[in-house]
């Protein structure tokens, strides 16, 4: 233990002693706290970055099913003419 956190309990008073006590367990308290605001951020950035991901992933199937209604158009429009010209 760091010599200026050390406190000899013997010369504290019960008072002293419970609010010694109360304090390092809101620093306990507030550590946890801390860490999970550290956890929950990277959390949020790798969720954040999945939703992007995803956004581009949609845009890219977007572009490919338009394309490929396109060509499916372009192929009715074709067989339709072949079967006019018979």
């Amino acid at each position: 233990m760091p010599r200026e956190n050390y406190i000899n309990r013997d010369l504290l008073e019960p008072d002293e002693l419970m609010a010694d006590l109360q304090l390092k367990a809101l620093a306990r308290k507030i550590d946890d706290l801390i860490q999970l605001c550290d956890q929950l951020d990277a959390e949020n950035r790798q969720l954040k970055s999945q939703a992007i991901d995803w956004a581009v992933e949609r845009e890219q199937l977007i572009e490919k099913s338009t394309m490929a209604r396109s060509k499916v158009v372009a192929m009715i429009n074709k067989l339709k003419a072949l079967e006019q010209e018979q």
